[in-house]
């Protein structure tokens, strides 16, 4: 009697010649899960200041509403920000793209966010090893299904080599697990993990998470990191870094499209506040929130049919982002324990006037790494 044929090897040859959209997923986690943990911190106490009631980083994107919302405002002519963005990226890849080039990497890919960066990435990597793994990672299985369709039809990478996984990442135990899965897959071979698009600046606890991804770096593995930056510190930037947000309606849709399909709020944006401030004196923390303006408390409804009362006044946190200096990325790498590799960093030129505002590209590899020397480093906050 012959073994049968495991299914996971059948399906890929089933869906080697199929044309219809077909996609692959790892699901990760219980999303019955994530739908309670939305709705207990929606559930968090009154604050006139965005620090109760909240969404936490992965739900702005969680679920088909907020996916397509998203993928709105990237293609809003006006988020200037996201466009500079997305063409500074190629600059900044070539120039770190040497120090992977001969290594044999595989890329795991940190919140997907449109893809676009990642096809750049897998169409210089693939050069160099054609067997390499393509594995994204983020808590929204919309924005995985729609984040790989830019790099697996546009780059033609192999759907046989991709392999989606839906998790939160920002959890411990979530990413010790997929270390595990990832060994397993891919044995000793190197890993590129990839941090784009501002992600960590997304975080309430930017260093914790970095301390997260820190420890399942191996010391053969590099960690891509891009955030954006700013060179000046002071109220009046800060303010400047909110108006950035501010000025595209469909950036507003995108960070109030969390409560609008998770609660039955009536949304108005004109009760949206985006607010910049110095943080720590050594970054810019922008909070966009929606706050109770109004002369009466109003009833929202949750998704597990329960009411939670929002007097005048309360606020609901939407969304928060930074601007780092060099000084804060400086203190985030090593308290990590992480060394630059390679830092690229240019300024923001869509304004006729100086613009303290741009964005970095760095490439860390752990400490553990005995081929990097703390002397690098040095040279790269030097500069």
């Amino acid at each position: 009697m012959t073994e049968p044929v495991p299914v996971i090897r059948k399906l890929e040859h089933a869906l080697a010649d199929d044309d219809f959209a077909w996609s692959l997923l790892l699901v990760g986690e219980d999303q019955t899960d994530k739908l309670a943990t939305l709705t207990g911190d929606l559930r968090g106490p009154v604050s006139k200041t965005g620090d109760g009631k909240q969404i936490t980083s992965g739900f702005s994107y969680w679920g088909i509403g907020p996916t397509i919302a998203w993928a709105n405002a990237t293609n809003d002519p006006f988020y200037l920000v996201m466009k500079a963005g997305t063409e500074s990226f190629l600059r900044h890849w070539r120039k770190v793209s040497p120090h992977v080039a001969q290594g044999a990497f595989h890329l795991v890919s940190l919140g997907i966010g449109t893809g676009v960066k990642d096809r750049t990435i897998l169409e210089d990597m693939r050069r160099n090893n054609p067997d390499m793994y393509y594995i994204p990672v983020d808590m929204s299985s919309e924005m995985l299904r729609m984040g790989t369709l830019e790099p697996v039809r546009g780059a033609r990478f192999p759907m046989a080599q991709v392999l989606p996984v839906q998790l939160d990442f920002s959890i411990a135990d979530n990413l010790a697990e997929l270390s595990q899965l990832l060994t397993r897959l891919i044995g000793d071979e190197p890993l590129l993990y990839t941090l784009t698009g501002n992600t960590l600046a997304n975080f309430e606890n930017d260093q914790e998470l970095l301390e997260l991804i820190t420890e399942v770096l191996r010391p053969q593995d590099r960690l891509l990191l891009e955030v954006a930056s700013t060179t000046r510190l002071d109220a009046e930037t800060a303010r400047a870094a909110a108006d950035e947000y501010h000025q595209t309606r469909a950036f507003a849709e995108f960070v109030t499209s969390a409560l609008r399909y998770n609660t039955d709020l009536k949304i108005d944006n004109e009760l949206v506040r985006f607010i910049g401030q110095v943080e720590d004196e050594d970054a810019l923390l922008v909070k966009i929130i929606w706050q109770n303006t109004t002369e009466d408390d109003i009833r929202m409804g949750l998704p597990d049919h329960t009411e939670v009362l929002l007097p005048v006044g309360d606020t609901i946190r939407l969304y928060t982002t930074r601007k780092y200096s060099t000084a804060r990325l400086k203190r985030l790498t090593e308290a990590c324990d992480l060394t630059p590799v390679e830092s690229i960093q240019s300024q923001f030129r869509h304004t006729r006037r100086p613009n303290p505002f741009g964005l970095e590209l760095l490439l860390l590899a752990p400490e553990s790494a005995g081929d990097v020397t703390k002397t690098l480093a040095d040279d790269i906050w030097a500069q």
